[in-house]
């Protein structure tokens, strides 16, 4: 039994992450936990009678959400998806992040599944700031699914890592658990400037993912001299990924690929989810 963890604000983008999450574990047995979280506002230092209208609003708002949540699952019921899967309606009216992770902790969650914005006006935004923040503070395997992502099974997985870090089991064991749902491949890049080499300690961690994936069908790829967001979106396209995976302790190497590339020229971030691990 897995169990999945999909805030939603109601958008269409937020609904393409839970169709996404409800196909992805179509063949699994799940528990999705549909979680609305309305936002509580900046503290004005309000007295008394303010305070109690601030309540009597958090009364409303808790139930319009807990009224739209069943909707979206009558609208889940509509899809033309057999599944296995029980769909559980929390609504809050808290602090977003705070939320997340006291749900990760009491509902025991395997996997949060969240959607991203495209780029903004600016073109600097690539995905919301409540997505950033849970994938960087609660330690939760997060798949952010872009919102032109449409769900296909993932057949080839891509996996950046520049083997500085020592594998950590419960990372790798979510990785294995993935691509052998899926029946996929790992593809298993690493970026080195011309000339570079891998040190001792980079080639004992290679080494020690090779004995790990020996029943998986898995490759390794060296790309040289090129920067690591182009070198991730060459390596996309050319091999057709259909999910990243990257570990989120190592924050310097996945934000340099989620946060920081020109949006314009990368176009892999508007069609293939990430999946981002802790250890």
């Amino acid at each position: 039994m897995q169990h999945i963890l999909i805030p939603t604000d109601f958008s269409e983008n937020a609904w393409n992450a839970l169709e996404y999450g409800i196909r992805f574990y179509q063949k699994i047995e799940c528990t999705f936990y549909l979680v609305h979280i309305n936002p509580i506002p900046g503290y004005s230092g309000a007295g008394t009678g303010l305070k109690k209208a601030s309540g009597k609003l958090a009364d409303s708002l808790l139930e319009e959400s807990t009224k739209d949540l069943k909707a979206l699952i009558e609208r889940v019921k509509e899809l033309p998806i057999k599944t296995k899967h029980t769909f559980v309606p929390l609504a809050f009216y808290s602090y977003f992040t705070d939320t997340i992770k006291n749900i990760v902790e009491q509902k025991n969650i395997d996997l949060i599944i969240m959607g991203t914005k495209g780029a903004s006006g600016l073109k600097k935004v690539t995905m919301g700031s409540n997505t950033g923040d849970v994938m960087t503070k609660v330690k939760c395997p997060l798949m952010a699914i872009p919102e032109n992502a449409v769900y296909e099974r993932p057949k080839e997985i891509a996996f950046p890592t520049d083997f500085k870090l020592g594998a950590d089991l419960k990372v790798l064991d979510k990785v294995a658990e993935l691509t052998t749902m899926n029946n996929a491949a790992l593809r298993i890049m690493n970026i080195l400037d011309t000339g570079e080499t891998l040190t001792k300690e980079q080639e004992s961690n290679k080494d020690f993912l090779k004995k790990y994936l020996v029943d998986i069908d898995h490759s390794f790829h060296t790309l040289t001299n090129t920067k690591l967001d182009s070198a991730v979106q060459c390596f996309t396209e050319s091999r057709d990924i259909d999910l990243i995976a990257m570990v989120a302790k190592n924050q310097n190497f996945f934000q340099r690929i989620l946060f920081r590339p020109a949006v314009e020229q990368i176009s892999y971030h508007t069609k293939v989810p990430f999946l981002v691990l802790h250890e």
